[in-house]
């Protein structure tokens, strides 16, 4: 039996394992952190249907019953290929396979490099995935004094489309993100005043539209500008400076909560283990593909393959679609041999 060797347990990982073990492979997940998920296990809900993320990823667990196995807290730190085979390196370990996935993910855009919004210097300053964490926890979100909020802004765009911090690029789920949490903050919190401070808003997949229309009918505000600067007033509320570009007026307003809509950063770890291997990284950083429109899961090395938000922004769809072409990328490589 043929062996292939996925890294990343995330969405995209997961899915396809489980695809090439129906197809009579012997798969093994390697994942460095001490659950399989990745991202997605850190949200409460999905857009655009508010869907509870567990249920994603426990589906997608299900199958790992042996085969794929999966290996967790455990990360490749060497890779070679020698006659068709590859070797991968896990702290002494060593294991063999005839393909490989890369599928090792993004890490979320860390937002204390945006010295000027003030996160991990005011309290009531957090990211998107930590009000993520409050709706799993609490249902709403909550400030440092345990109060919740009674005035928000989500700040689009932190880590996205900006230069200043080599982010030239669009993280594609940040806006429907933040409309999503916005609307859940006020079905929880329904006396509160919400904001969204954007650059564009890039509402681009189905039901996205239709999120943003209701987001505008229960009285989210929507500011076109982007965040200057923030400052902790008595108390812990934040001021905030932006200019409204629709009517081009400087604005200040004080806040009790700023979230920021961290954007996706490639993955610490994945170019060393692509260097490795003779591959590169693209301009942004993430895993180079061989062909944007007609493989985008196939590398340059033969029998090395890679999908999801690896390679650049995904969404869950995008990324589930890519491991399934990979899959069949794979068996079709395995059978021409």
């Amino acid at each position: 039996m043929k062996k292939v060797a996925v890294i990343g347990g995330g969405v995209t990982g997961l899915e396809a394992a489980n695809q090439l073990a129906q197809m009579g492979y012997s798969v093994t997940v390697f994942e460095k952190k001490n659950a399989p998920g990745g991202q997605v296990s850190k949200w409460d809900r999905l857009f655009p249907n508010r869907r509870h993320s567990i249920d994603v990823v426990n589906e997608l667990k299900s199958y790992l019953n042996g085969n794929p196995a999966i290996y967790l807290s455990t990360a490749i730190n060497k890779i070679t290929k020698k006659d068709e085979r590859f070797q991968l390196e896990a702290y002494n370990q060593i294991f063999e396979a005839d393909a490989v996935l890369i599928a090792t993910g993004f890490e979320l855009f860390p937002a204390e490099r945006k010295e000027e919004y003030g996160y991990g210097i005011y309290d009531n300053v957090i990211t998107s995935a930590e009000l993520e964490g409050m709706f799993r926890e609490h249902g709403h979100p909550i400030m440092r004094n345990g109060n919740a909020p009674k005035r928000i802004a989500f700040i689009h765009c932190v880590g996205s489309r900006d230069e200043k911090v080599k982010r030239p690029y669009c993280s594609k789920v940040c806006c429907v993100t933040a409309v999503k949490q916005a609307i859940e903050v006020k079905e929880a919190i329904p006396e509160a005043e919400i904001f969204c401070l954007y650059m564009d808003l890039r509402m681009f997949g189905p039901g996205y539209e239709d999120l943003y229309k209701e987001a505008q009918q229960i009285g989210i505000n929507f500011i076109r500008g982007r965040l200057s600067e923030a400052s902790e007033l008595d108390g812990g509320r934040v001021l905030i400076k932006t200019e409204d570009t629709l009517s081009s007026k400087p604005l200040k307003m004080s806040v009790d909560m700023v979230v920021l809509m961290v954007g996706m950063s490639p993955a610490e770890g994945t170019d060393e283990l692509i260097a490795a291997l003779g591959l590169q990284t693209n301009k942004d950083g993430f895993v180079e593909i061989t062909d944007y429109h007609l493989n985008p899961v196939k590398t340059k090395v033969s029998g090395v393959f890679t999908a999801g938000a690896c390679t650049g922004p995904n969404n869950i769809t995008d990324s589930v679609n890519a491991a399934r072409s990979a899959a069949i990328e794979i068996h079709n490589y395995l059978n021409s041999k």
